[in-house]
């Protein structure tokens, strides 16, 4: 499939499907849709009143032309209330025209959206990226996959002349999300510590980064005490990536990104039970998929900012080497931790990760992690969590997010609660009680960072939706690879 942007006036275009998008409340037809309603005898006024369509934001309805007519079929979308109107509109709105086009056989779609602010790069990578990720599949896994294969060959952005920037660098994204989503979707059993390792190699010959991996004894060597803790029962080998896109100059800023990389969770000895989603805890490496996927993004964009991708990996299982209960860790900067919970695991691969991370003379520090329920809790499956005490970093995370279009909410960093975490034999617990254990765990990760800005993303929810959401299929979402990428690219602005 090949998007394209056009120069070609609407009345002259020809294809399969025509795609219009009409803000709510303004259906009536004026000026060249005027016109073209009359090249189509009257047609869409038609399908506007017998469906009474609205314009309501995605809606989407579509009709059949006579025959003879160089359109086969009209859709109309809706994009909402025009002072609503948002990149997210026309991408979540570009997702929809993409579903019905693939449903009704269309190979070659034509789209009519209008601007965002007046921005047509903005727009068209919006556009295209909406079509890219609504048409994502994974059959990977299927012996005999049903051919639900998208049929469109062409799409044009009439309007969007030049463009052709935009639209790659909607592609240059895209691939990192399809990537993180393929690392989630892809059960724990094909996707452990050596293939996250191996993707990373991948990565950095493909695209030309620098890359190290820390073995166990490596991460020995540094006193990854927490990381390694989490890491011993596991048959399979720890691994430390070490990801580095490097520009071409001085840089103008110096960033990480980190993801946390537990590729299967079973609680350890607080083993998850039945009815816990342990099934599903393929997820727990969201963080370092992301990570990954914003990775493969960056080294094709090529921005100006030197970014470090990290990510302590293991799987957190149970054998009879196990941490247990009530063991204390000692981390790389010398704190000790008493293991009250080992199904709280993520935030010690993180702490020791972050400490890692903080020696590197970097401007910024953000990490991604599905680290809690509790996050989920507060802000449901849509909303991922922002926990920074740094004003600069917050406004720049919130700021990437909306351009994204990925939902996030700055939550509190409430110091008091750290009392929460106290321990009467070392420096603290790994889990506190039960309210506000979204904040006790950022603050935990905290207590490892001493002098980078930073910032922590809780991407529970969001990293996996059971059923179709947007531009979003039922299953992995690559939550955070847009958001990260955008934040780079605006970082040294």
């Amino acid at each position: 499939m090949k998007i394209q942007p056009s120069d070609k006036p609407l009345l002259e275009w020809a294809g399969d499907s025509l795609a219009i998008g009409l803000f709510e409340d303004a259906v009536e037809l004026t000026g060249e849709l005027a016109t073209l309603d009359q090249k189509f005898s009257g047609v869409l006024k038609e399908l506007i009143t017998e469906e009474e369509f609205k314009g309501k934001a995605n809606s989407t309805i579509f009709t059949r032309v006579n025959a003879d007519s160089p359109v086969r079929k009209l859709i109309l979308v809706g994009l909402g209330k025009p002072d609503a109107l948002k990149l997210d509109t026309l991408r979540r709105a570009a997702a929809a025209v993409a579903r019905v086009g693939k449903k009704q056989k269309s190979k070659i779609l034509g789209f009519s959206f209008p601007l965002w602010n007046n921005d047509p790069a903005a727009s068209a990578q919006a556009i295209a990226e909406g079509v890219e990720l609504a048409l994502y599949q994974d059959i990977r896994f299927k012996s005999e996959p049903e051919d639900k294969g998208s049929q469109i060959e062409s799409i044009d952005l009439l309007g969007f002349g030049g463009q052709e920037a935009a639209i790659t660098r909607a592609n240059q994204i895209v691939s990192g999300v399809n990537l993180a989503r393929q690392l989630v979707a892809a059960p724990a059993n094909a996707v452990t510590p050596i293939t996250l390792a191996e993707t990373a190699q991948a990565i950095a010959k493909d695209y030309g980064l620098q890359l190290e991996i820390l073995e166990r004894e490596d991460c020995e060597k540094l006193g990854m005490g927490a990381f390694l803790g989490v890491a011993q029962a596991s048959d399979l080998p720890p691994k430390f990536i070490h990801l580095t896109y490097k520009p071409e100059g001085t840089p103008k800023k110096k960033l990480a990104i980190i993801g946390k990389g537990l590729t299967f969770d079973s609680g350890g000895l607080n083993i998850k039970g039945a009815g816990s989603g342990i099934e599903t805890m393929k997820i727990d490496m969201g963080g370092a998929a992301a990570t990954l996927g914003a990775a493969k993004a960056i080294a094709q964009i090529k921005p100006d900012s030197e970014v470090h991708f990290i990510s302590a990996v293991t799987e957190n299982m149970i054998s009879g080497r196990a941490m247990r209960p009530g063991d204390i860790l000692t981390a790389s900067n010398g704190k000790t931790i008493e293991v009250n919970n080992t199904d709280a695991e993520g935030r010690l691969t993180l702490a020791d990760a972050l400490v890692y991370t903080d020696k590197l003379g970097l401007d910024a520090i953000v990490d991604l992690a599905t680290l809690t329920g509790a996050n989920v809790i507060a802000l449901g499956e849509d909303i991922a969590g922002l926990y920074t005490p740094d004003e600069a970093v917050a406004s720049q995370i919130e700021k990437a997010a909306e351009t994204s279009g990925e939902k996030i909410w700055r939550m509190p960093m409430e110091e008091k609660y750290f009392e929460g975490l106290k321990s009467g034999i070392a420096d603290m617990k790994n889990t506190g009680p039960r309210p506000g254990g979204a904040i006790t765990a950022a603050l935990f990760l905290k207590q490892f960072v001493k002098q980078t800005p930073w910032a922590h993303i809780d991407i529970a929810g969001p990293v996996w939706t059971d059923k179709e959401n947007g531009y979003n299929g039922a299953g992995a979402t690559g939550y955070g690879v847009r958001t990260l990428v955008d934040w780079v690219l605006g970082s040294g602005e």
